[in-house]
């Protein structure tokens, strides 16, 4: 989902000389992507964004695979990840393949320091707790069921108002971008989305940090954290422009597509990346059908994997649904309705649920944290 937007001061033309009052010139940085023939930004920086003075011993947080090959219905209750004070150890990669991380967080403490991924856009989805995120594009407060979508390359800050908070992170290597059948020809949202630009909250209150000291930057790159000290504050830009920054997608902005019949999982698609696509599920009104049968029918999954992260309400083709839990479907195996769901359904008018699903379409690998917090009887769950 990307738009032109602009903040702060920025010279009438770009790549050309803009002046401080005392007649020095401001540091023009382009933030580009997909090797500069994509969507990109330019920020001007008040000091140059190369000033690093010191660059400490990097440390592993590569996800440790417990399980590479899976062919078993699974669920986890990420609830049971241990609050941490700090940002990055709170991090727990439960899944991954070569296209994304799957995280669950609980992190207590606002970060001192600044943090980057300079290998994947970052999805956080906010289930518990809210705060500001700031970066060099401004700043952007965030609550329950916010999308806050990150570009890779951005260093920002998270702080949170207090320490009760729970977020679900997608790492994605490649652009996350709104679904190709939504937008016109221009890249506009068109009039049949389920969401518009309206809908997006953009960065605000651009504040510029003149400052020069010690400020670390922690970089994660191949899945190595880099700790980074640089001469002058990270936010100090001027203005920027362009078609690159962070913004947040509420959840609860997202407009169901509902019909007389039940609708496929693709009506509920969000945001999509390579080989992988994000989905919502929001309150609805049921199909209308005079016949119609609410609860989803059986299928199989035979070109992805499918995860469902549940986040409130209650679901009407599951018998025991717990908040932050996570049901893992693999390719090559179906799976559907509990028994006694699917005609407990029938005459039923609408659906308070509420999910965020992930349908990637190379295999999950599953990693010891996940294993850790296994509902080891799910797989079991249809029979009678």
């Amino acid at each position: 989902m990307s738009f032109y937007f602009k903040q702060g001061q920025i010279p009438r033309k770009r790549h050309t000389q803009f002046r401080k009052p005392d007649g020095s010139l401001y540091s023009e940085e382009l933030v580009s992507t997909e090797g500069f023939s994509s969507i990109y930004s330019l920020v001007y920086h008040s000091h140059p964004p190369t000033l690093v003075k010191e660059i400490g011993e990097p440390f592993s947080v590569e996800p440790k695979v417990a399980l590479a090959k899976n062919m078993q219905n699974r669920s986890f209750f990420t609830f049971k990840t241990e609050p941490c004070d700090d940002y990055i150890e709170s991090r727990k990669i439960l899944m991954c393949n070569k296209d994304l991380y799957v995280t669950a967080a609980a992190p207590r403490k606002s970060t001192d320091y600044y943090y980057k991924n300079a290998d994947a856009d970052e999805v956080i989805f906010v289930h518990e707790g809210s705060g500001t995120f700031k970066s060099v594009y401004g700043q952007l407060d965030f609550a329950y069921g916010d999308y806050l979508v990150i570009p890779r390359g951005t260093i920002y800050q998270l702080q949170f108002v207090n320490e009760q908070n729970r977020l679900f992170i997608i790492e994605s290597f490649s652009p996350i971008r709104a679904p190709k059948r939504y937008c016109n020809k221009d890249g506009q949202l068109l009039e049949h989305s389920p969401y518009c630009e309206r809908d997006i909250k953009t960065p605000e209150r651009l504040e510029t940090h003149d400052e020069q000291g010690d400020f670390k930057v922690m970089i994660k790159k191949q899945d190595l954290i880099y700790p980074y000290t640089y001469q002058t504050h990270p936010f100090d830009a001027v203005g920027w422009d362009g078609f690159v920054y962070p913004y947040i997608f509420s959840i609860h902005d997202y407009e169901p597509i509902t019909g007389r019949i039940h609708m496929p999982p693709p009506i509920h698609q969000t945001f999509e990346g390579n080989n992988f696509v994000i989905c919502s599920f929001v309150p609805r009104l049921f199909d209308y059908h005079p016949l119609s049968v609410p609860a989803p029918y059986n299928h199989s999954n035979v070109d992805s994997d499918e995860l469902l992260y549940y986040v409130d309400g209650d679901f009407m083709s599951r018998k025991h649904v717990e908040r932050g839990m996570i049901s893992l479907h693999p390719k090559g195996i179906p799976h559907g309705p509990h028994p006694g769901t699917v005609e407990k359904s029938i005459g039923a008018k609408e659906t308070k649920e509420l999910a965020v699903m992930i349908d990637p379409f190379h295999p999950l690998q599953l990693t010891e944290y996940a294993m850790a917090m296994e509902d080891k009887g799910y797989y079991k769950s249809w029979v009678e």
